[in-house]
């Protein structure tokens, strides 16, 4: 039996082995994946001994640098990102790291048809949420704009990234001049219960993406969104059941269906 698992810390709130779970029933797939609390002292030496039995892992929060380091091989879209969310054990040992996060975005944002190549988004935050995503958004031929509460940060990253598509960087009354058919939150404000109050005319005809996720969608951002005028508007599930959906396509060989996964979490996460 293929061994899996998630690493974070914490980790007992993850979705990820459910997810597998419901993934591996649909292929016909026998397999394990199971929930692994990292520590922050050790995890180097944890996910080593994982390895000699497990052929792949998911890592998470606070992990995602570490586990870079570790890999042998990376993917393009992960070296730029500088951060793994997805490792998987060569046939010879080594180990390979992809980051899925973008293309899980892009898929989802595909599936509710807020993908339109030349559309004008915003994305807030510059940290690592942002660095996993912005690959497969250039490479959807997304107009993008980053706004940080560091201003040199989202210079710095659309920068680094302006050799794979149409990136900028904007002070806060730049953003605020301007109109946008996508606006995406990659902060982690919503974390401690705050969000990014931006302008309320740029809600008026705009997609509203929140990564984060929460039951019935009430995340900090995508309430204030909604008593602000947005109509569309979306958390990350769809994201993060895209993002496992890609990693379980590279460890087992077969891409699952996320339609069936999403509308199985959200009925158990309304319980």
């Amino acid at each position: 039996m293929n061994q899996y698992a998630v690493w974070g810390n914490p980790i007992a709130q993850s979705k990820s082995p459910r997810i597998h779970q419901l993934f591996a029933e649909q292929a016909g797939k026998n397999m394990s994946y199971v929930a692994k609390l990292g520590d922050e002292q050790d995890f180097e030496q944890q996910l080593t001994k994982f390895f000699k039995q497990a052929q792949g892992a998911n890592i998470t929060a606070p992990f995602k640098e570490r586990a870079f380091k570790l890999a042998d091989e990376h993917s393009e879209r992960c070296l730029l990102a500088g951060a793994c969310n997805t490792l998987k054990r060569l046939e010879d040992g080594r180990l390979y790291a992809d980051n899925t996060d973008g293309v899980g975005l892009c898929n989802d944002l595909a599936r509710l048809g807020w993908l339109k190549a030349g559309q004008k988004v915003l994305i807030l935050g510059a940290g690592g949420a942002t660095k996993g995503v912005l690959l497969p958004m250039l490479q959807a031929e997304q107009v993008i704009t980053l706004y940080n509460r560091t201003f040199e940060k989202a210079v710095d990253l659309a920068e680094k990234f302006a050799k794979f598509g149409n990136i900028q960087a904007a002070c806060w009354g730049e953003v605020c001049s301007q109109k946008f058919d996508l606006i995406i939150n990659a902060t982690s404000f919503g974390l401690q219960g705050k969000c990014v109050e931006l302008p309320t005319h740029l809600f008026q005809d705009a997609f509203v993406y929140d990564m984060q996720y929460a039951i019935e969608m009430k995340t900090p951002f995508l309430n204030y969104a909604k008593t602000n005028g947005a109509i569309k508007y979306q958390d990350g599930l769809g994201m993060l059941v895209g993002q496992a959906a890609v990693s379980f396509q590279l460890w087992e060989g077969v891409m699952p269906e996320v339609e069936p996964v999403l509308r199985q979490l959200k009925a158990e996460m309304s319980k």
